[in-house]
């Protein structure tokens, strides 16, 4: 199954800022309880009547600042349609919430199978976002500081990656062609991984997680207005049974954990 990961929201979040800074919310229409943190009525004295200040986004969370004293907080968890709509033009059918702002204009978002629809007063009262490690397409995202975490943990490479409180935003769609691009085994403990590993690794997460940005993220997600991603090619990602592009070895699905990983048999070690 493929989810929305770093690339998605964060292209995700910078269309909403476009589109909805400087904008007041008039009133939030609540289909589905479940996906908030207070109750409806909280959630609604918390958003409504506030004006959004700044989107931003961290791993796979978009953060957004509603002036003076409250924020918005979305996870589209696995998978869901965030959507932007022009004052006049209709909404979806099916959505768990719906956002008018004072202009006209609507924000729907629908889960498809859980997601997360939060309010607050302080960030750090979030116990979701407010562990979460740093963002690899920041500036927080050194080398030092990459290596620093790296040196701490004993485990396999690709649980490591995929770790929320240590890298946020790496899932089990992009961390495959990390590691190829890496010629990592997903399995490699990290205590093994030699300093030109990890200077290899840091660069092909940097590269890879850049790209998919820049292609507005993999093909089956949709962006703010409803059009799909560009991303479409992987190296070895879900590419089980197909040659390496490097050296022609039968690309194999193996299982690591709770997850499926592709790799390259001879590539990766």
């Amino acid at each position: 199954m493929i989810l929305p990961e770093l690339p998605e929201i964060f292209n995700l979040a910078g269309q909403m800022g476009k589109e909805l800074e400087g904008k007041t919310v008039q009133d939030v229409e609540i289909r589905q309880h479940k996906c908030l943190n207070v109750t409806p009525e909280e959630f609604k004295l918390l958003v409504c009547g506030k004006k959004l200040s700044k989107v931003t986004s961290k791993g796979k969370w978009i953060l957004v600042k509603l002036y003076p004293d409250a924020y918005f907080l979305l996870s589209l968890g696995m998978g869901g349609n965030l959507l932007y709509h022009e004052p006049g033009q209709s909404l979806p059918d099916k959505y768990q919430l719906s956002f008018s702002f004072d202009d006209g204009s609507h924000l729907s978002i629908g889960f498809w199978w859980f997601g997360y629809a939060h309010a607050v007063n302080a960030l750090d009262s979030h116990k979701m976002t407010s562990k979460l490690g740093m963002s690899p397409v920041s500036d927080e995202f050194t080398y030092d500081r990459f290596n620093s975490m790296l040196r701490s943990k004993k485990g396999a490479i690709k649980s490591v990656l995929m770790d929320q409180s240590s890298i946020a935003g790496i899932g089990n769609v992009y961390v495959q062609d990390i590691l190829f691009k890496a010629r990592l085994h997903p399995e490699r403990k990290v205590p093994e991984m030699t300093e030109k590993e990890k200077t290899v690794l840091y660069d092909a997460i940097k590269d890879n997680l850049l790209r998919a940005v820049s292609l507005g993220g993999i093909a089956p997600e949709k962006d703010l207005y409803g059009n799909p991603g560009r991303f479409t090619e992987f190296m070895v990602g879900y590419r089980e049974g197909k040659p390496c592009p490097e050296c022609g070895t039968t690309i194999e699905k193996i299982k690591t954990g709770s997850t499926s990983s592709y790799i390259c048999p001879a590539c990766q070690r």
